[in-house]
Formats: C-alpha cells, sequence, structure tokens
C-alpha cells in the first residue's frame, strides 16, 4: 500500500518474438549436461542488463523523504518469488556480470533459500529493480506493484504462440 501511495505507476506492454530465442533455450538444454535446466527467466535476465545501460534510471531507487533519485551501475535484480509466507523478494547480485548458466543456478539457490525460510536478511534485501515472472500462470497483461524503493518493477507474461504474418507467408511464432 505504501509503494501505492508513494510511487506512480503506470504499465507498458509490449509483445516480443520469441522462436529463435526458445529454440536457442532448448537446445541448450539437450546439451547441459549437469548444468540446471534453463528456464526463460534467465534469459530475460541478461536481456534487463543488457538494456540497463540505455535506460539507467530503471536501475535506480527513489528516496521519498529527500526527493533523491540513486542510479546504480550494477544491476541487484530483485527475483519475486512465491513462498508459503508470502511474496518474498531475493536479490541476485550483480546479475549482469553471470551468464545463463550462472543466473540459472543463482535462481534456483535463492528461489529455494526463500522457501525453505534459511534466506539470510541480506540475500533479501538491496534490490535496484526487480522482474516478477508470471509466465507459468499465464495472463496477457501484468501490473506489478514496485518494489518500494525502487523506480521499476517488469513483470513478463506467458509465451504463447501465435500465427504472424510475415510478407506473404503466415508462420507460426512463439
Amino acid at each position: 500500500a505504501a509503494s501505492k501511495r508513494a510511487i506512480r505507476h503506470f504499465t507498458y506492454v509490449e509483445e516480443l518474438e520469441v522462436t529463435a530465442l526458445e529454440a536457442m533455450r532448448a537446445d541448450l538444454n539437450s546439451n547441459r549436461g549437469q548444468r540446471p535446466k534453463l528456464t526463460m527467466l534467465p534469459f530475460l535476465i541478461v536481456a534487463i542488463c543488457r538494456t540497463i545501460p540505455d535506460f539507467p534510471m530503471l536501475n535506480a531507487r527513489y528516496d521519498d523523504e529527500k526527493g533523491v533519485v540513486t542510479r546504480h551501475g550494477s544491476v541487484h535484480l530483485g527475483m519475486a518469488t512465491q513462498t508459503d509466507a508470502g511474496l518474498m523478494v531475493p536479490v541476485i547480485r550483480d546479475a549482469q556480470r553471470l551468464n545463463v548458466w550462472q543466473l540459472a543456478s543463482e535462481i534456483i539457490r535463492l528461489a529455494n533459500a526463500a522457501r525453505s525460510g534459511k534466506a539470510k536478511s541480506e540475500e533479501l534485501s538491496g534490490s535496484t529493480l526487480t522482474i516478477t515472472s508470471l509466465g507459468p500462470l499465464g495472463g496477457i497483461a501484468t501490473t506489478p506493484v514496485i518494489n518500494r524503493p525502487e523506480v521499476a518493477i517488469i513483470g513478463p507474461n506467458k509465451i504463447v504462440e501465435r500465427p504472424v504474418f510475415d510478407g506473404d507467408d503466415i508462420r507460426r511464432a512463439k
């Protein structure tokens, strides 16, 4: 409630074509060996981290008492995680330094720590931007509440197949 009162929320919805990305993810998973199975989340995090330099105000925190915005170079990505105790937001520190395999391992580790109640306080604080992935639940658009004092939250939804008109051909796209 405090976040909704203190932060002006708006929603921007965009659709992206991810057929090639899904094919790459499937290929990587088929040859993963002992590494964790890749979900779409590590790829989204890599894309976010690569985009942040072009939109530095998204990786920021706002002190509403002082009226000061602090931008951050490192992306300490909060990852909204549903637990029996409610929603928790463990933090992937320096997410911009990790590859998809490292991100997948860290996602699993932090989610398990949060769900088991073993997450340390430093693993649950200090995020500069949050992602809340509602993909498995479906839906067309998401309007998540910003994780105060951050200034933005990203809420991707489920990947769906749609017919796409591309020139003279109609093909199936994800």
